[in-house]
């Protein structure tokens, strides 16, 4: 009898496992796309978001607006001086897109050499980014919250209207306080092309 479900269970496998059913990570595609703070994106390649707020452009200095960190101190990344910054923008750590994302800025980003700060910024409450940072181990991270009154997503054109989340995005700043790359992801559900934008940091800290 006991021969008899093992053999029905390993049947099973194999055949889910012809149906595709196995546990792969399912592949997000990369988006090598952009369009502008202040216009639209795309949710499903079919619901259209506008995005609301002073559009950032390359050669702005970032707006001075006070974040919060994972010990709910302010921080304002206008004042950081002297490193690179990658700011990689996510509408939410509990969904997969932004948490690949952010696997991907701590995992292959480590590599990065020093005087590139990597930084993660959404609307979660900085208790959501913790408990993430905890699970992740990213500890080299700073994650940011823009959840009191989306002040970041206003003051750069990046608040997704209706959701109210912050869009997609991919911003690098020099040492000099001066945006030099910017990518919004078109669609929502796709990754940003971090491996340019990693490729662009190293560029901008050799300046």
């Amino acid at each position: 009898m006991l021969n008899n479900k093992i053999i029905i269970v390993f049947s099973l496998v194999f055949f889910l496992s012809l149906l595709g059913c196995s546990t792969k990570v399912p592949v997000i595609p990369v988006d090598e796309q952009s369009v502008n703070p202040g216009e639209s994106v795309t949710r499903g390649g079919t619901t259209t978001f506008n995005l609301l707020g002073e559009p950032i452009r390359v050669g702005d200095q970032l707006p001075s607006i006070a974040l919060v960190d994972l010990n709910l101190k302010k921080v304002d990344l206008s004042k950081m001086r002297g490193e690179v910054l990658l700011l990689s923008i996510v509408p939410s750590l509990d969904t997969n897109v932004c948490e690949r994302q952010t696997h991907i800025l701590g995992e292959e980003g480590s590599a990065l050499p020093a005087g590139i700060r990597r930084v993660t910024i959404s609307r979660d409450l900085p208790f959501a980014q913790q408990r993430f940072a905890d699970q992740t181990g990213f500890k080299d991270i700073l994650f940011l919250s823009d959840f009191q009154k989306a002040d970041f997503g206003k003051s750069t054109g990046l608040l997704i209207d209706q959701l109210y989340l912050l869009s997609r995005s991919v911003i690098l700043v020099d040492q000099q306080g001066s945006v030099r790359y910017i990518q919004v992801v078109p669609e929502l559900s796709h990754l940003p092309d971090l491996t340019s934008a990693f490729a662009k940091a190293k560029e901008l800290l050799a300046e």
